[in-house]
């Protein structure tokens, strides 16, 4: 192939209208328009949004028979840098654009990484600076923050397009979830969108593998109901604890019997239910305290380590208990794991009888 790239400095420059900041929805508006700029830096905790992006971005860019000639993904880790700078400044083959990635870019952040490739970044600012034209460079970053204090950040920030992916507000997870529901030709109601996010426990990845599935089910141009979610989307561990825990909080102890019973059919272990029970009575603990201080659900979510959504709905089950109950119960917890610890009692039997106490408020 022939490159052109003769000095860094004398490549034409590239007009980066728009160069910001830009959220997930504001990305794929973006892409839609199919506007291309030169220069992209992916990160956050959402991985799903992240690999969501750079995959339209790619499909874009490219069409399927021109991925197999100008498509390069570089990782950092392994390969140096400039290495994927001269790629990115050869023409394209058979197409109008390449598309250069680079994975696992470490360098933006203030990771210390073990790595074999070593980067001369001073090619990199370059290269920021003045981006080949026909090029998408596209760096992936696996961090949820970057470094503000280094150059190079600063450069993309200034001259490309930097996209956070990090968890929706609820009003935002519902609207993406009409986004996936539209790309699949089906419609979601308000009350499968709400089963869905809490089977799910908000996790975007396994909500857009389900929504395919459903769609298929349910078939184009029709609506996605809660009865469906409820018949077709599995339930996990940590959903099924949930559930447990709801059936305490509601004095639905029969339907906390079935679900314990449910889970040890699958071979669950109690002293592992027990764990989770804990984790969870803490968490609404947690979040009563927060609440009481005057958090807010989005800084409570931030502190707690914990999805928005998990937020609020724990929220709506803390406030059925006073503090003091929900002490009471995270003591029994702590008891029991003692007594199964240390041989007293029976694990199947110690969470049996700790569900049994639960029939009348403990305050």
């Amino acid at each position: 192939m022939f490159s052109r790239l003769t000095g860094y400095g004398k490549m034409e420059r590239m007009s980066m209208r728009g160069a910001v900041n830009v959220s997930y929805f504001d990305m794929m508006k973006h892409i839609k328009r199919e506007e291309l700029s030169g220069l992209y830096l992916l990160y956050g905790s959402e991985s799903f949004m992240v690999s969501d992006t750079l995959q339209k971005l790619t499909g874009s860019a490219l069409s399927e028979e021109e991925i197999e000639f100008n498509l390069s993904q570089f990782d950092m880790k392994d390969t140096p840098v400039e290495l994927a700078i001269e790629e990115a400044y050869t023409f394209p083959f058979m197409g109008s654009k390449r598309v250069v990635i680079l994975k696992e870019a470490y360098f933006f952040t203030g990771m210390k990484v073990t790595a074999k490739a070593e980067h001369d970044l001073k090619k990199l600012e370059a290269y920021i600076q003045n981006p080949a034209p026909e090029t998408v460079f596209i760096a992936v970053v696996p961090s949820e923050k970057l470094d503000e204090r280094k150059k190079i950040t600063k450069l993309f920030k200034k001259h490309g397009r930097v996209m956070e992916g990090k968890p929706f507000e609820e009003k935002e997870l519902f609207s993406w979830l009409d986004e996936k529901a539209k790309e699949q030709n089906v419609t979601i109601d308000r009350e499968a969108k709400g089963q869905l996010l809490m089977l799910t426990a908000s996790n975007l990845m396994l909500i857009s593998s389900e929504l395919r599935k459903m769609a298929i089910y349910t078939g184009e141009g029709n609506t996605i109901t809660k009865e469906v979610v409820d018949e077709l989307v599995a339930r996990s561990l940590e959903q099924n604890i949930f559930s447990l825990v709801d059936g305490v909080v509601k004095q639905n102890l029969d339907g906390a019997w079935r679900i314990f019973d449910d889970l040890l059919k699958q071979k669950e272990e109690p002293i592992k239910i027990l764990s989770l029970l804990a984790r969870q009575f803490r968490i609404l603990y947690q979040v009563k305290q927060l609440s009481e201080q005057g958090y807010s659900q989005k800084q409570m979510a931030s502190q707690l380590k914990l999805h928005p959504y998990a937020v609020k709905l724990a929220a709506g089950q803390a406030q059925r208990f006073e503090d003091r109950h929900l002490l009471t119960i995270l003591d029994q917890l702590a008891e029991t794991d003692f007594k199964i610890k240390t041989g007293q009692l029976d694990k199947k039997l110690a969470v049996e009888l700790f569900l049994a106490k639960q029939k009348q408020p403990a305050y």
